[in-house]
């Protein structure tokens, strides 16, 4: 599945976070970890000394992984590793929400943010909680976090989670939330008018036979799956809903399509996805939904 994985790096300790889980992942699916350093324009001069940078970065990794490579291109960082990706037919990108410049927000403008909008194949994000961060080896992506809303484009992910689920063995949770009803507009603003009870059950009980038609996929594979479906609270919010369900149960990835029931729009302000990413301690896997264009 993944012949190919490509981590950017940019002389940071922090973009060095995804190491780890690059590494993890490479063994499992006998891959070729690709070190990417983008030399921007302004820093051409440096371009030796970026060069030495990842080919120590590929000599420390050496006796842990069978193929890594370090690359060196130049330009500007996102296009050049989108550019990277889409010619050299990797399949997966590792990289951490926050590098060089340091912890701070990154919605808006930064590599990573374009790189969900735009990079066509799956990207595991790995979030910097604090400068110092270590990931302790291995990483042991065990307890995988699958959430689903019913819909097909939903299920991009589920493929990859699977495959996940019979190369390292994890366990997986299918996890749905349904609403217990919906934002109206009034005069006031919105309000939040709860469904009926009979309502609520066809709902939970399609939702569950969503769910169990999922499972059946999975689970003739190597690993643990269950199921686990959850009535939303009167704020509406899934993507808290997901978030609170990860930490509680100690998820170590969540893998999640990027589009759901919503459709097939730009998805990276405002969205479930996009919260889920923003938000999770847990690395977070996005896969596009099929039929989206970047």
């Amino acid at each position: 599945m993944w012949k190919k994985i490509l981590v950017p790096l940019d002389g940071s300790d922090l973009a060095e976070l995804a190491l780890p889980y690059a590494e993890e992942l490479a063994n499992a699916f006998e891959s070729e970890i690709i070190l990417l350093h983008v030399s921007e324009p302004a820093e051409s001069h440096y371009r030796h000394m970026h060069e030495l940078y990842v080919k120590g970065v590929a000599d420390r990794m050496k006796g842990r992984i069978e193929r890594v490579s370090p690359v060196v291109v130049s330009g500007k960082a996102a296009d050049e590793i989108i550019s990277y990706a889409d010619k050299n037919k990797v399949g997966l990108i590792i990289m951490t929400s926050h590098g060089r410049s340091g912890i701070m927000s990154w919605a808006t403008g930064s590599i990573a943010s374009k790189l969900l909008q735009a990079a066509a194949v799956p990207l595991l994000m790995v979030r910097a909680v604090k400068p110092g961060s270590k990931v302790q080896r291995p990483v042991l992506l065990n307890r995988i976090l699958l959430p689903l809303d019913g819909s097909v484009a939903g299920e991009a992910a589920v493929p990859y989670a699977g495959e996940l689920m019979s190369r390292l063995e994890s366990e997986v949770t299918l996890f749905e939330v349904v609403s217990s009803g919906r934002h109206i507009r009034s005069v006031g603003g919105l309000d939040y008018i709860s469904y009926p009870e009979e309502q609520m059950a066809m709902f939970k009980k399609d939702a569950q036979k969503y769910l169990d038609g999922v499972y059946r996929k999975l689970k003739r594979r190597k690993g643990t799956v269950e199921v686990t479906l959850k009535v939303g609270d009167k704020v509406g919010d899934v993507g808290q809903e997901i978030l609170k369900f990860a930490e509680e149960k100690g998820v170590t990835l969540i893998a999640i399509s990027s589009h759901g029931h919503s459709g097939i729009k730009k998805w990276v302000f405002g969205s479930i996805a996009n919260k889920v990413v923003l938000n999770s301690k847990s690395p977070v896997l996005v896969v596009k939904a099929l039929g989206e264009k970047v």
